[in-house]
């Protein structure tokens, strides 16, 4: 009997051990098949990259910035960024260090292996903490009407967190002004609380309006009000004869063409010319009692108070005269015998 049923244990267990696989696969009825995600299953299966490259805006620096695929583990923080605007280096052992303490797998290709991270930063110019020493000036007992600022570095750049407001502060400000120098302290937020210092320097210029033409001007036109317009410039670059009034501008008339916006030398303008040279004029003797007149021919050109040659057409003397109008030429009672 005993034996019987030991056979029909092994009979038993033999049919059951060769029923088709896919049978046993099949899920009994009233259960439930429990699958994993297809976008889960190829985020599991997604490799641990080296990102090169990253642009970070914070004052840490996180798993992911390093790595990408670095899962839950992206956002924990494995050191201090640099500086804003500053850069820093990760290099291959470094890497290979942090992904073993936090259980990545990654390995470096070789030992040139490297990330970047970039600290991204608000820029503060030269041009703007040029304005603000320029604001300062009153506020430490400097004139600053008509005058203007130049660093010695005015491509200088400060860099503020992205979160920080754009402040710069002069907290010291030394001033010659003998000779217009200036050192200072400026201040601009850092990353928190924390201030951080830069130490710049420059000179204060006076500023001088000076007369210009709106317009070209023609050899020979003359300069009326409205041809006149206004230029900014520091003191120390006024050419020297610049012309610095506009009223004795008015009523002139160029030498040569001049261009609009430039600093007019004296040189370059004279009174219209009245007399031209080889045009015939009429010399003009006057006394209390008598004017006397006389046909004559200009030698030179010559405007209104110009002191020029003519030739007297009769008598072919030479005498001198001041020009008073259009070919008329003053002489003197010494040119009295010319005019004869």
């Amino acid at each position: 009997m005993r034996a019987l049923i030991a056979i029909f244990a092994v009979a038993s267990l033999i049919t059951f051990s060769t029923q088709p696989q896919a049978d046993a696969a099949e899920p009994q009825a009233g259960t439930t098949e429990r699958t994993i995600p297809a976008a889960a299953e190829a985020s599991l299966e997604q490799p641990v990259i080296l990102r090169d490259v990253a642009a970070i805006g914070g004052n840490l620096v996180h798993l992911g910035d390093l790595f990408i695929n670095a899962g839950d583990k992206a956002l924990r923080e494995v050191g201090y960024a640099p500086a804003p605007g500053r850069r820093m280096v990760f290099d291959a052992r470094m890497l290979y260090r942090l992904a073993r303490i936090h259980g990545l797998e990654w390995t470096p290709m070789s030992l040139q292996d490297k990330a970047v991270i970039q600290r991204e930063s608000t820029v503060v110019s030269g041009a703007d903490v040029e304005d603000r020493i320029l604001a300062a000036l009153p506020e430490n007992g400097i004139d600053a009407d008509n005058v203007d600022v130049e660093l010695n570095n005015p491509m200088m750049k400060l860099h503020l967190p992205v979160d920080a407001a754009e402040t710069v502060e002069v907290e010291a400000l030394n001033y010659s002004a003998g000779n217009g120098r200036f050192n200072a302290i400026v201040t601009i937020p850092g990353d928190g609380l924390s201030v951080r210092r830069a130490r710049v320097s420059g000179r204060v210029h006076r500023i001088s309006d000076v007369p210009v033409l709106a317009r070209r001007v023609l050899r020979g036109d003359i300069i009326t009000e409205r041809d006149i317009d206004w230029l900014q410039l520091r003191s120390g670059r006024i050419p020297n004869n610049t012309v610095l009034d506009a009223a004795s501008l008015i009523g002139l008339s160029p030498k040569r063409t001049l261009r609009p916006g430039a600093p007019i030398r004296i040189s370059e303008v004279q009174q219209p010319v009245l007399v031209s040279k080889g045009a015939h004029v009429t010399l003009v003797l006057e006394t209390a009692s008598m004017v006397l007149t006389a046909r004559g021919r200009a030698l030179q050109n010559g405007g209104r108070g110009d002191i020029i040659q003519v030739t007297n057409t009769q008598s072919h003397t030479v005498v001198e005269g001041v020009v008073t109008g259009a070919g008329t030429v003053a002489v003197s009672h010494s040119g009295a015998t010319a005019i004869n």
